[in-house]
């Protein structure tokens, strides 16, 4: 039976080539992993830390490696993947400028998703004066595992400071790919990068 994708991951599987070598920091139950192996078949590993999310990848039929990303990627060579993801997952990170190197180390081409912290209700939330809670946010601010908070100006900016040239960025909310207005009207900013020739 074909696997189906959540709609924001297959906009991210559209942009992969069939036979790529693909590393998931952070690939929780790796069925975006899966999917690649079967649909395109792509070399595909993955990175995770959480118990569950092993065993899930695992189930799913994916190699994966248990580790903190916070520890980087010194376990990789150079330009080992055709294609590095960190999906939602970069927030999640203290030392993010550090482990964007190292995925653009590792991987010829990178793709990164993170929540969109100017996404309008944000914007609201923030303007009468509580931290926002969305579905793209989903945690109180005490209980939250997010450490960092980005939008698209913020990621564009660090993109080039580490020498990374953006290839494709996207807007999308609730699966939907927002073309008008995407950094106030999209809550899941996803980049597409890769090494500048000048880097």
């Amino acid at each position: 039976m074909k696997r189906v994708l959540r709609s924001d991951l297959a906009f991210i599987a559209d942009w992969i080539k069939p036979g790529s070598s693909v590393l998931d920091l952070g690939c929780g139950d790796g069925s975006l992993l899966a999917y690649l192996q079967e649909e395109k078949e792509c070399r595909c590993y993955g990175v995770e830390l959480d118990d569950r999310n092993v065993l899930a990848s695992i189930a799913n039929g994916v190699e994966v490696i248990q580790q903190n990303l916070e520890e980087g990627l010194a376990m990789f060579a150079d330009r080992s993947f055709d294609c590095v993801l960190q999906l939602e997952s970069l927030q999640m990170l203290r030392h993010t400028e550090g482990i964007l190197r190292e995925i653009g180390r590792v991987g010829r081409e990178s793709i990164v998703t993170f929540p969109n912290f100017a996404f309008w209700t944000h914007r609201v939330a923030i303007a009468r004066g509580r931290m926002p809670v969305t579905r793209a946010l989903p945690y109180q601010w005490y209980d939250t595992p997010n450490v960092r908070f980005s939008t698209f100006t913020d990621f564009a900016a660090l993109a080039q400071k580490s020498g990374f040239e953006i290839m494709a960025c996207m807007a999308l909310h609730e699966g939907r790919r927002i073309t008008w207005l995407p950094n106030l009207r999209g809550s899941l900013a996803v980049f597409r990068f890769r090494k500048s020739p000048s880097s």
